[in-house]
């Protein structure tokens, strides 16, 4: 597994797999991207701005994706709650692993861990991300990696829950 920087070429490649990702929240009766977002105009961004990160099996599939932004977040600024730390953070948006037949358990732990290492070499050592409250996939993985939860962000009109993480230098 290798999770490198995007570039459009991945384009396709990451929509389709963001493709599956919402599909899959819907099957799981959940309201969490299911109103046109994300869309290829926010893959095309985060590719542009740099923060879309492709993690590609050895075939050179992408079987992961995730928008790493070192720039902060607008809307963890009106947090109803407490953050650990303030600024510089890492965000962590838009996470997606393959289904079906692609499916990796435990990538996108993996994915997660490989941002902390990208965040700790960027100097940066917070990161902070949210999740709908019914994705009980990324509440697992927050669990499992240390995050803590620090209360709600609001994303076009619902309330997510918001997590943070401090990172060791080492």
């Amino acid at each position: 597994m290798e999770l490198r920087k995007a570039t459009a070429a991945d384009a396709a490649g990451i929509w389709q797999l963001l493709q599956q990702a919402i599909e899959k929240r819907k099957q799981e009766g959940s309201a969490q991207w299911q109103d046109g977002y994300p869309n290829p105009e926010i893959v095309a961004k985060d590719i542009e701005k740099g923060y879309g990160y492709v993690c590609t099996d050895t075939a050179g599939a992408i079987v992961g994706y995730t928008a790493l932004i070192f720039d902060g977040e607008p809307a963890y600024e009106a947090l109803e709650g407490e953050w650990l730390t303030a600024r510089p953070y890492g965000v962590i948006h838009r996470l997606a692993t393959a289904t079906g037949q692609n499916a990796i358990k435990g990538l996108g732990t993996r994915i997660m861990q490989a941002v902390e290492r990208i965040c700790r070499q960027q100097g940066i050592f917070s990161i902070k991300a949210d999740t709908n409250f019914d994705n009980t996939g990324m509440l697992r993985v927050f669990e499992k990696l240390g995050y803590t939860y620090c209360g709600e962000v609001y994303f076009r009109g619902a309330a997510r829950k918001a997590f943070e993480k401090r990172l060791d230098a080492a």
